[in-house]
């Protein structure tokens, strides 16, 4: 009987080590709920216009333009995205990549050694929008009249793929009124910003009398001038695609591992690494007030531009949205400048390494860096994942207490575990019930749950290879073991 039971385990360990999507496929079909109404998700895009005569390459040509559509894929991600794709595996492409990011980090290393490099000088307003202000040019913008940029518009901004299928999203219809006002302060902003960057002309703005020449000098104009000003630090699942389909959204996120270890009901069934979606995090300025509205936000982003920008178009509901803090007063000024001092340091960097791709994105930082840096200056913690820049290059700006902010948070590219409140603090819900990703609610719950009672573990664990190579091991030494168990009993 006991030589039945080892037999038994070792059919377990087999199993164990068989890796499998199908739990996966079972996992997220019986979570379709979880999907917002009008909302597909991309493996079921992929799976009703894969057999149309040449969507697939159009679809994969697309996504290989890099920054242009939103994606970040290097030569590696690409290659395993396409291969998902082209293979039909729909199971994965529903949690690609699922890797590390120091498994990311080594393929953008690689990626960094094949794409073309340009060392061209870099000028700030190449990376940086300030609209008709220069920066060889003494001025002051006025705003105490109403801004004349332009409305939104989509164009540029959405693109028809087939008569199925567009990228991009249009206007968010609260927000996208003020785009006029939002514009030309996120110019203004931007342009005080670079205020002392190399030999840069003096530019000021004045609003009812006042006249500023940073950006914290302008947020406490406004608010002098009867204005009510938040800053939130805001966190959403990133969309890596910005897809519609026959009018719907599609669901598109980045999966890494995140090396936690989800618990599960039994002993002998096999756990699993909590892969979570990519989080998106941005500083946000709501401005309302007597002769200023608008909405803008500050990120360092895929398109190597560390700014700010105009926030108005309409978020996917599956990426939802939070606010993991707010700021006013005096708190929202000293936020406004930090991040003017994170833009100044990063026209610095751009000037210094003209020839990192994608505008420096991931080796100088991801968009939680920023934000996870001035939340650990402002709260005393950093609750964000991932952090991807390589500190060492912030030596090559002037602001010492910049480098310094960046060489304080966690490094993440290393291979190190993050803690585990930075995994859930990047989530842009704090109620995981109402996660929108199908199949990721049960893991996160558990693992939630597993936090709170201090049984939540990082995993360290082999690949599927290797377990099934020690289960036929196991399985082999046990079988041997049970002939010569018979044999001397003869």
């Amino acid at each position: 009987m006991r030589a039945l039971s080892y037999l038994r385990l070792s059919s377990l360990l087999l199993l164990a080590g068989c890796a499998s999507r199908a739990g996966v496929e079972r996992s997220i079909a019986s979570d379709s709920s979880a999907v917002p109404p009008n909302t597909v998700m991309l493996s079921q895009m992929m799976r009703e216009l894969s057999a149309q005569p040449g969507f697939t390459d159009q679809l994969l040509s697309f996504i290989n333009k890099g920054e242009k559509n939103g994606a970040f894929l290097t030569p590696e991600l690409f290659d395993t995205f396409r291969k998902l794709v082209l293979g039909k595996d729909w199971s994965g492409l529903d949690r690609f990549p699922g890797w590390t990011i120091h498994r990311v980090t080594q393929t953008v290393h690689i990626g960094e050694s094949l794409m073309s490099k340009s060392k061209d000088a870099v000028a700030a307003s190449d990376r940086v929008q300030i609209g008709p202000y220069t920066l060889d040019k003494a001025m002051t913008a006025s705003l105490d009249t109403p801004s004349d940029r332009p409305g939104f518009s989509d164009k540029g901004l959405v693109t028809k793929l087939t008569d199925s299928v567009t990228n991009g999203d249009g206007a968010d219809p609260k927000i996208a009124p003020m785009h006029a006002e939002s514009a030309r302060l996120a110019e203004v902003m931007n342009r005080l910003s670079l205020n002392g960057y190399q030999s840069t002309a003096p530019f000021a703005a004045s609003i009812s009398g006042q006249t500023v020449t940073t950006p914290q000098q302008l947020v406490q104009a406004l608010v002098e001038t009867g204005h009510e000003v938040t800053v939130a630090d805001a966190r959403y699942f990133a969309n890596f695609g910005h897809f519609h389909y026959n009018g719907e959204d599609v669901e598109m996120p980045f999966f890494l591992d995140s090396q936690i270890s989800v618990s599960t009901d039994h002993w002998w069934q096999r756990s699993h690494r909590l892969l979570v979606p990519v989080a998106h995090a941005e500083y946000e300025w709501f401005i309302r007030g007597p002769k200023i509205n608008a909405d803008i936000t500050f990120y360092f982003g895929i398109d190597g531009r560390a700014e700010f920008r105009t926030n108005d178009q309409l978020n996917q509901p599956w990426v939802m949205g939070r606010h993991a803090h707010e700021y006013i007063g005096a708190d929202a000024i000293e936020v406004t400048r930090l991040t003017g001092q994170m833009l100044r340091a990063y026209a610095y960097l751009h000037a210094a390494h003209p020839q990192l791709p994608f505008g420096g994105y991931y080796t100088l930082g991801v968009c939680q860096d920023v934000v996870g840096a001035i939340e650990q200056r402002m709260t005393g913690r950093t609750t964000l994942f991932p952090n991807t820049a390589k500190t060492e290059l912030f030596r090559d700006q002037p602001d010492d207490e910049i480098t310094k902010l960046m060489e304080a948070v966690p490094k993440d590219t290393g291979g190190a575990p993050p803690a585990f409140e930075r995994i859930f603090g990047s989530l842009p819900t704090t109620d995981m019930n109402a996660i929108t990703v199908p199949g990721l609610r049960d893991d996160l719950i558990r693992s939630q749950t597993a936090w709170q009672q201090g049984d939540l573990h990082h995993r360290y664990v082999l690949t599927g290879q290797a377990l099934t190579i020690a289960g036929v091991l196991i399985a082999s030494g046990l079988v041997l073991w049970l002939l010569r168990f018979r044999r001397s009993r003869r």
